[in-house]
């Protein structure tokens, strides 16, 4: 298999803040559109860049950790910056702001979270490992491979539905994920457009707060052709 990491050439972030300071719009700052939003949104957003590693409240350090090594792991966060997709989960979780409905034969999301990572520190004992947390990128990679195609095997996998876990897992990290400024720059959104709204300028013409791209690599083609599927 070929050796995993970004495209050769992916720009170096120049401006604002991108997970690991890489992405296609290196000169894109988001927060620099923060004078066009109204106070509330404002607030919203900005109160997103103070979740560092705040103490949890639902998960206990031993989750946590495991549960941190998932979440960079599946979105291929190996250096700093990191969006910390964890503490997002963890708050939202706590404060009850949850999706408004819940699978019939899956336990409540706190719940379900708990028994993920006592699942990925099971399935990472069967590799030799102390826990996920604990294990080399390696074995933490072929277990979440393992996860997303529902081949994990007792403990845990013989109470949850793996197919179900993989879906709220999932659902969590990737809206976490996107809903931090940071990613914005990465994919070079404008953010909120409330109350300036968007403008649809023409044809192959951007909005003034979209940015342009200088990467042009695509991943959909790149990631098989260098084998990281």
């Amino acid at each position: 298999m070929a050796k995993a990491g970004p495209p050769s050439g992916l720009c170096r972030q120049r401006r604002g803040t991108a997970p690991q300071m890489r992405g296609r719009y290196p000169d894109h700052d988001v927060l620099a559109q923060a004078d066009h939003w109204d106070e509330a949104t404002r607030r919203i957003v900005l109160a997103r860049l103070r979740i560092d590693a705040p103490p949890l409240r639902v998960f206990d350090a031993d989750e946590g950790a495991t549960l941190e090594a998932f979440c960079d792991t599946v979105m291929a966060q190996d250096s700093d910056p990191r969006v910390p997709v964890l503490g997002m989960i963890d708050e939202k979780l706590h404060e009850g702001r949850l999706e408004g409905y819940r699978y019939a034969d899956m336990p409540a999301d706190a719940d379900a979270w708990k028994l993920v990572a006592r699942g990925l520190d099971e399935a990472a004992l069967e590799h030799g490992c102390a826990s996920f947390a604990a294990a080399p990128h390696d074995v933490r990679s072929q277990v979440c491979g393992a996860f997303s195609a529902g081949e994990l095997r007792g403990g845990v996998w013989d109470e949850l539905p793996i197919g179900r876990a993989w879906t709220v897992a999932m659902r969590d990290v990737v809206a976490a994920f996107y809903s931090h400024p940071w990613s914005w720059n990465e994919i070079g959104f404008g953010g909120p457009a409330y109350p300036r709204g968007h403008a649809r300028l023409g044809v192959g013409l951007r909005d003034a707060g979209e940015a342009d791209e200088e990467f042009s690599v695509d991943p959909a083609i790149d990631v098989p052709v260098r084998g990281l599927e």
